[in-house]
């Protein structure tokens, strides 16, 4: 696993990706060519809200105060309601291979470096609600779809597995962003 921090930035992803995004002898620019897509500024531009104890997009009215079913925790209800599949906003090659889509790495590495960048508007939205909260999120990318997913960090909870490298067929990125203290 290779993993980068920045003060109250972390980043960590599984080796695959880190081959991809030719991380695997130091830093790499992470920004996607022609910056992030227009669908994706959309979103960000929606900015983030905190109701209740959970955190979404602003145009969301979904609110919960405990997970709702069949959620077993906050985190997954967060998980599924800020999940964007990246390959509905970033134009990439998709092959129809009769029993589903491809999408080779070339486009994989596209739909990553995106969700990359949208990891960190998103952070920088997190942090700027009043009181920030700790945010982490989650691209995947496959030959199959990319998904961009986010949710406050809370103890004990978590959307992704400790080991990154465990998930053999997904390159996985996490970007989290504290503050980190009261965790």
């Amino acid at each position: 696993m290779t993993g980068i921090m920045d003060g109250v930035l972390r980043m960590t992803m599984n080796d695959s990706a880190a081959g991809l995004l030719g991380m695997t002898g130091g830093p790499a620019t992470l920004a996607p060519p022609g910056g992030l897509a227009p669908g994706l500024r959309e979103r960000v531009a929606q900015g983030l809200v905190r109701r209740g104890e959970v955190l979404g997009w602003a145009a969301s009215t979904d609110g919960a105060g405990r997970a709702p079913e069949p959620f077993h925790d906050l985190t997954g209800w967060e998980c599924d309601r800020s999940s964007v599949h990246l390959e509905d906003f970033v134009p990439v090659e998709v092959v129809d291979a009769g029993h589903a889509p491809v999408i080779g790495e070339a486009g994989q590495r596209v739909l990553l470096l995106h969700g990359v960048a949208l990891a960190l508007e998103v952070s920088r939205l997190a942090r700027a609600l009043h009181p920030p909260g700790p945010v982490r999120c989650v691209v995947t990318a496959n030959e199959t779809n990319a998904t961009f997913r986010f949710h406050q960090i809370r103890p004990g909870e978590s959307w992704n597995a400790a080991d990154l490298d465990g998930y053999a067929d997904d390159k996985v990125i996490v970007v989290e962003r504290g503050p980190f203290a009261a965790l």
